[in-house]
């Protein structure tokens, strides 16, 4: 599967288990950019799609310490093709240990992720960052999802 970031969004550099990084420039009055990390494990590999939308969703919080479970919201959809499942949940982002997330929580943080079914196995996007730089975001991850193809 092929896609192309906007030109706005800076490719990072390797990291492990990602297939591409790209930042997020921060909207004005945040104090951080936002970030895309894009996994692929293979095909049958890199778990289920419910277990994945779980696990991002477990890494946020309501101001109050609780799961923000309820407040998530999922959608199963078809973009470019390939069925896609989104998730968007917003709050305190605590992460998922040290590779997956930041090392102190950090409220006022939103979460959209898609997982694109391919040919080859799923693929994971997930953008986070201060809710109103990943709200900001949202129309171009959405366009750039919109135009994906099948390599």
């Amino acid at each position: 599967m092929t896609w192309t970031a906007p030109t706005e969004w800076t490719v990072q550099g390797e990291r492990p288990m990602r297939v591409a990084t790209y930042s997020i420039p921060a909207a004005k009055g945040d104090l951080e950019g936002g970030e895309l990390a894009v996994f692929y494990f293979g095909e049958g590999k890199g778990g289920t799609v419910e277990a994945n939308v779980k696990r991002w969703v477990s890494q946020f919080q309501k101001a109050d310490g609780s799961p923000a479970e309820k407040e998530a919201k999922t959608k199963q959809e078809k973009l470019a093709g390939f069925p896609v499942t989104t998730v968007d949940v917003k709050g305190t982002y605590t992460g998922g240990g040290p590779m997956m997330g930041p090392s102190t929580p950090k409220p006022g943080f939103r979460l959209i992720g898609a997982i694109v079914e391919g040919p080859g196995g799923a693929v994971f996007f997930k953008l986070t960052g201060p809710d109103r730089t990943v709200t900001g975001a949202e129309k171009t991850f959405r366009k750039m999802l919109e135009g994906m193809k099948k390599k």
